[in-house]
């Protein structure tokens, strides 16, 4: 027999609006459809919105969907610190804002969403840095999906890259560490049919192969060139969905945590739905275990299980086929899905070290984690949960950072995330006196000073359980907060809001409010958050809605403040700064709510072209545009392009990304002709 590579359509369920079939099943395991029974008390915008917001109207036209007319302040907030940084020692004014900065560009016009073609502006030329299945090792295979391999996966590149940076390890700029999350597989345009139940066994262990996490090291020939990665570097690693993590913090070792497999609750094996994630001031990076809920088959009575959508149906991957711990309604395993849903931390210095999950961050589908430090050396990290009406969160580190190269140093900062105080947010509508910021919020503790603050609850359940403690704090419901990224010039906060097409419109469900503005919002926004103080540790903060996305004739769209014409954009997702802090915007989700292709956008957030949005680039066809990376100095843009061609099969590829050949060429034998996944750079064509 022919075994099936494709969910049935009962299975793919609903979309998130803007996303297709196979995404939503795939990625979320089709969240959209259940349910997180949340109910928010906030007032509406109706009723935080004054006489003197409405006198500098600049949020709605006529007939827009918003829930009621109100303008934004586009100017710095009565609340704003005189200094911080999110790169300890600066702490400088940003500089004046220049149009384009270093990196100046023509902005290219949106592009429909069935062109399969990476899109850059005129006089700029892209190229892949490495693709799935790119062997990494000496003794790595070469790419063959004809043939799946779990051995040689894990030597190679994994699938759908998601959060990326680049970090330069040479002082002369020549050598580079790129780290990479792979998020999720798409086993239809992977690999073909198999004809046997042991052929199918072999392709769903090479899927979580496929998955984790890739730090690889790139070399070029002097600053502006083409970086190139290098096969068999020693710093070369792959982690999988098996490779064994620690886990630490307040709950490592908890009841809650242990397994027949793992008596202690402290070692994992593997991380799974890797989303996006943030590079620490003491050189590791984060990664977010987002999904991880699709995974499973689980016991639906059991605690928090109907909160963090595990159910009793078959997991999207079918992996319990293959792996018993998967199947969480056993006794041996009902507490495998409490050791995913955390912040991951891999050293990539060192191939050697053991990667951490960190219980003092909480457990719940973590979009990644951005760290700054404060002028006081304070350390937070700031959290988003990806789904519809949850939550936005920050930790505080119990120990401050120490500045410096030395070993001494190094060890005390690796252990920053180990324990600290942990908050939820509570944004509200009420105005300070003579302030003219739109909200005001305060952080609710969840943990602090290594208690539990939630009635009812100990530490353990409250960062195992996070989503039911901050339930019962009254935090506000959000739009999907995706990337939290804190500026490191400012020490402001921007939170993006991706999207809520069920807010006002499902029964149940919250209608608008002071920080999620929009009934039905297919399109999202971005808020601008400021710390009381600048202090990584403030208990209040003040708010502004920085941009409610859209097309350009959408009433209710806002570009703080800008009055001129804006690129088109929905669905925000992964954000970076310039050197010149300017904001950065990668979208998922465009070609379902606008009609176009997915890309990177640019914005100044200060001077005055404060608000103009640009576009630099588009990816290709039902591809999204991931972990964006900002070397402007250097000339350099880098972008990973997630699911390209999500929606073809093994005998239908729908795009042809990276490897494009001539119009009208015939492939080699045996040459793979569908899309792969790729981290691309994009530069001058003069370099």
């Amino acid at each position: 027999m022919t075994t099936s590579t494709r969910p049935p359509l009962l299975m793919l369920g609903r979309t998130h609006g803007n996303r297709s079939a196979v995404t939503c099943a795939l990625k979320c395991d089709n969240a959209c459809a259940a349910p997180t029974p949340n109910e928010s008390t906030e007032p509406t915008f109706a009723d935080v919105a004054s006489q003197a917001l409405l006198s500098r109207r600049r949020l709605l036209l006529a007939g827009g969907t918003l829930a009621a007319g109100a303008a934004l302040t586009v100017g710095p907030t009565a609340l704003e610190p005189a200094a911080a940084s999110g790169r300890p020692p600066a702490t400088r004014t940003p500089p004046a804002a220049r149009p384009g900065g270093p990196l100046r560009f023509d902005p290219i016009a949106s592009v429909p969403d069935d062109v399969d073609a990476v899109t850059v502006p005129a006089g700029f030329g892209w190229r892949p840095v490495i693709r799935w299945g790119d062997p990494l090792f000496a003794d790595s295979p070469d790419f063959d999906p004809e043939h799946p391999d779990a051995d040689a996966q894990e030597r190679q590149f994994g699938y759908n890259n998601d959060y990326t940076d680049v970090i330069v390890t040479d002082p002369r700029g020549r050598r580079a560490l790129l780290c990479c999350n792979h998020e999720y597989t798409n086993r239809a345009i992977m690999f073909p049919p198999t004809s046997s139940v042991a052929a199918e066994a072999e392709v769903l262990r090479t899927l979580m192969a496929a998955h984790g996490f890739s730090v690889v090291q790139l070399e070029r020939r002097g600053r502006g060139k083409p970086w190139r990665y290098r096969r068999g570097a020693r710093r070369n690693r792959r982690i999988t969905a098996t490779t064994v993590f620690r886990l630490d913090g307040p709950a490592a070792g908890s009841e809650l945590l242990r397994t027949a497999a793992d008596p202690s609750g402290t070692r994992v094996h593997g991380t799974l739905g890797n989303c996006s994630g943030g590079t620490t001031p003491w050189g590791t990076v984060l990664s977010g275990e987002e999904n991880f809920n699709g995974y499973f088959r689980a016991d639906p009575q059991a605690v928090g299980s109907k909160r963090y959508g595990l159910t009793d149906s078959p997991s999207s991957y079918g992996w319990e086929q293959i792996d018993p711990r998967f199947d969480a309604r056993s006794a041996d395993h009902a507490n495998e899905p409490h050791r995913f849903g955390w912040i991951v931390e891999i050293d990539p210095t060192d191939p050697s070290s053991t990667p951490r999950k960190h219980t003092a961050l909480g457990r719940f589908k973590h979009e990644g984690a951005n760290v700054r430090v404060d002028r006081e050396n304070r350390v937070v990290a700031y959290l988003g949960d990806d789904e519809k009406f949850d939550y936005l969160y920050k930790f505080v580190a119990r120990d401050r950072y120490r500045p410096g190269r030395s070993k001494a140093a190094r060890r005390h900062n690796l252990g920053l995330l180990s324990e600290g105080d942990l908050y939820v947010a509570r944004f509200e509508g009420t105005r300070r006196p003579g302030n003219d910021n739109l909200g005001t919020g305060r952080w609710l503790p969840l943990v602090e000073d290594g208690r539990s603050a939630v009635e009812g609850m100990s530490v353990e359940e409250v960062l195992v359980f996070t989503r039911l403690a901050a339930d019962r704090l009254g935090a506000t419901p959000m739009d999907r907060c995706e990337d939290v990224e804190p500026s490191r010039e400012t020490g402001k906060v921007y939170v993006v809001c991706t999207n809520n097409s069920d807010r006002g419109v499902k029964t149940g469900k919250p209608g608008a409010d002071a920080a999620n503005p929009r009934d039905a919002n297919k399109n999202g926004h971005i808020i601008e958050l400021t710390e009381t103080g600048g202090a990584a540790d403030a208990q209040t903060f003040a708010w502004d809605l920085f941009m409610v996305c859209g097309d350009t004739d959408q009433a209710g769209t806002y570009f703080a403040g800008w009055d001129g014409p804006v690129a088109p954009i929905s669905c925000p997702d992964n954000v970076a700064f310039d050197s010149e802090n300017n904001l950065w915007i990668a979208t998922d989700g465009q070609p379902g709510s606008i009609g176009r292709n997915d890309g990177l956008f640019r914005v100044p957030l200060d001077g005055p072209e404060r608000g103009h949005l640009t576009q630099f680039l588009a990816v290709p066809v039902e591809a999204e545009t991931c972990g964006p990376v900002i070397h402007d100095r250097d000339g350099s843009v880098f972008v990973a392009v997630q699911h390209p061609g999500e929606d073809g099969d093994w005998a239908d590829q729908h795009s042809a990304f990276p490897d494009y050949v001539p119009a009208g060429a015939r492939p080699a034998p045996g040459e793979w002709r569908g899309p792969r996944p790729a981290i691309i750079q994009v530069t001058r064509e003069s370099r």
